[in-house]
């Protein structure tokens, strides 16, 4: 048969992710990773799982397998109420959808709104599993300026004078690829801006939890409600396995995505769901979250000394005091792809930074590392090798 006659016609923009791609060469025996973007297995409360799991089974019985509300299991969406306003959000249960992991959400926002030749706004660089759910329905995206701060307040204004956008999407706090987080003075600013231009902004907050140094910095949904779908995970601070995010839209987005996710799933997992309305009311999640931060803190310090330490000064990474990734810059016109391949040779592997733009021709002289994934040890031993390489390509 001719099975690619078979294809739709966007098929053609669903790339190969790049990371994952990166991910299978890691795999390869004898290579040291600072590639990967996901918790460590040691994050995970391991040691309280089959408590939860027998109080699920005893609480809800053939409940926690049966189907249930697409917008998301009761008894987790009421702890979520607590659990959103220790961040400044105030809302109820109706106020609250879960969904297949925030992945699951970005899709069925770009499948809610996105036509083709739609104009989507975003930081560059930006997260790609992001792209990877809008890539699909065609949009046209218009790139906005970001530096150590954030993005660039005058840029989004610009852009949405300039613009006719379908909606902006930021990862304000500790965003990957760059562990760059928004300043509260940008924050205002940028509420203002939306709500001066009556935009819809798709706020992204995975990593906030993962604070290793500084205040918490409220979500920029706390500042303009109204424009602002905001979305959250338990991925980083449970198991991310389970495939549990959740957010917050304004009500008449929030029914429409109800409708788009009847037709794709019906309702995330009940059992996992449960497992995490557990977690959640047995005060779980404050107990663990600071053996996460004890876990990830000294790693990215060890990150942050061995760049130091190693790398040429022309090389600069930007400040961060959370989530999981660092973003290094080279000089000008330093082909991060051609040491990709060196260090490779070498038998350690980083993401190249240039997969995090929709313009092809950035990011050329840029990297993201993480640091989730191995010790410190072996975090020195990966810089001092990425050094090594940029050696060569220098000499």
């Amino acid at each position: 048969m001719d099975y690619e006659g078979l294809l739709a016609d966007r098929t053609e923009l669903m790339k190969t992710n790049a990371i994952r791609e990166i991910l299978k060469v890691v795999s390869k025996p004898g290579m040291v990773s600072v590639a990967g973007g996901i918790p460590s297995e040691k994050s995970f409360p391991m040691e309280i799982i089959k408590e939860l799991t027998d109080k699920v089974l005893t609480k809800y019985a053939t409940n926690a397998f049966q189907y249930d509300l697409t917008e998301g299991f009761i008894p987790l969406r009421e702890q979520l109420v607590g659990l959103l306003a220790k961040r400044g959000i105030i809302t109820d249960v109706d106020g609250i959808n879960v969904a297949s992991g925030s992945q699951g959400v970005l899709d069925g926002v770009a499948k809610l709104m996105v036509s083709k030749g739609d104009k989507i706004a975003l930081e560059a660089p930006t997260y790609l599993g992001a792209l990877s759910a809008f890539n699909p329905y065609e949009p046209e995206y218009i790139r906005m300026d970001m530096d150590d701060q954030g993005l660039v307040p005058e840029s989004l204004e610009e852009t949405l004078k300039s613009h006719n956008i379908k909606f902006i999407y930021l990862v304000p706090t500790f965003q990957n690829p760059t562990g760059r987080t928004l300043t509260l003075e940008r924050r205002i600013q940028i509420a203002r801006i939306i709500e001066k231009y009556n935009a819809l902004l798709v706020e992204d907050d995975p990593y906030s939890a993962l604070r290793y140094r500084g205040e918490d910095i409220p979500p920029i949904k706390t500042m303009a409600p109204d424009n602002v779908i905001y979305i959250s995970t338990l991925s980083k601070v449970f198991a991310p396995g389970l495939r549990i995010g959740f957010y917050v839209a304004p009500k008449f987005i929030s029914q429409w995505m109800v409708l788009v996710k009847q037709g794709v799933d019906l309702h995330t997992s009940t059992f996992n769901q449960a497992l995490a309305a557990e977690y959640l009311e047995g005060n779980h999640l404050d107990t663990h979250l600071p053996n996460i931060i004890r876990l990830y803190k000294p790693k990215q310090e060890a990150m942050l000394a061995a760049i130091k330490k190693n790398m040429p000064t022309d090389f600069t990474c930007s400040p961060s005091d959370g989530g999981m990734f660092l973003w290094v810059t080279g000089p000008k016109g330093f082909d991060m792809m051609e040491l990709y391949y060196k260090c490779i040779e070498n038998k350690v592997a980083f993401v190249p930074g240039k997969f995090f733009y929709t313009d092809e021709a950035e990011g050329i002289e840029t990297m993201r590392l993480n640091y989730t994934m191995a010790d410190e040890k072996t975090i020195e031993m990966a810089i001092g090798k990425i050094t090594d390489s940029i050696k060569t390509m220098s000499s």
